[in-house]
Formats: structure tokens, sequence, C-alpha cells
């Protein structure tokens, strides 16, 4: 009786896939293609609430003002440390009443604040933190030209 005797072939042989084989493979590998179109894919899909998020913004309506300019007060402080209200000299509870006045004001005037180079830091602050919790709310800083080189020229 003949005996079966199994020959051993290597699994990756038996598929066509052997060493042996002289010509270069001719199926592509798109493993790595694949892999590339997800992550773009991935990013993309990140990426598009970023793109159409918006916030809204209501803007005034343009054209011409009513004409009349907003009441400005003028608030300067001197290389003395003298706070000056529209060129008058003021103590700290005076420009406080000033101040307050001015917040309640229906017409809501702008505040101008100029203050010398050679004024204190310490007084600027203090009637910055002053004028902050008096609730003025139109306040905008003048003369800041001479400060924009630091080595003490002005353009």
């Amino acid at each position: 009786m003949p005996t079966y005797r199994p020959t051993f072939r290597p699994m990756f042989r038996q598929h066509g896939i052997g060493l042996s084989h002289s010509q270069p493979m001719s199926q592509l590998n798109i493993t790595p293609l694949i892999d590339v179109l997800l992550v773009l894919l991935v990013m993309m899909m990140l990426s598009i609430p970023i793109a159409t998020h918006k916030v809204e913004v209501t803007l005034p309506p343009a054209g011409p003002g009513s004409g009349e300019p907003p009441k400005v007060n003028m608030l300067r402080i001197n290389n003395a440390g003298q706070t000056l209200w529209n060129g008058e000299a003021v103590a700290e509870p005076k420009l406080k009443s000033l101040l307050a006045v001015m917040a309640k004001d229906p017409d809501r005037p702008q505040l101008h604040m100029q203050t010398d180079g050679n004024a204190r830091y310490e007084i600027f602050d203090h009637t910055i933190a002053t004028v902050k919790r008096s609730g003025v709310q139109a306040i905008g800083f003048v003369g800041n030209k001479q400060f924009a080189n630091w080595d003490g020229t002005s353009n």
C-alpha cells in the first residue's frame, strides 16, 4: 500500500508570492494612499466647523453723523502730578464728582486724557483707576505720538 507523504511547501509559495520569482510584482500597494486620504479627510472634517464659525457683530449704520460732535472733557496730568479738568486744577474728591456727573450724562460725553511724559506713573495709574471706577465708558488717550519712539525723538 502506498504511503502518503505530504510535501512541505511554505504558505507564501503556494500563493505565488515566493522569493524565487524573477518577475517584479505588478500589483500596486494602495495602503499608504488610503492612509493619507483618511488623514486628509479627518483634517478636513475637523477644520470645517472652525471655518464656518462666525460671531455676530452689530455695527452702527453708515452715513453722516448727527452733525454735532460729542462733548469732550479734557483730563490732563502735568509733570508736577497735578490733575487738570478742562484746564482747571482739581483735587481727587472734585475729580470723582465730575466723573460721576459725566458718567450719568445722557449725551455721553467723551473723556480725553493726556499725560505729560515726565509725570509719575503712580499718579497716572491712580487716575485711571478713578476713571474706571466712575463708570465713564468713552475714553480716549491723546498726545501719545510723542511716546512712539523709545529714544525720545519724535516723528
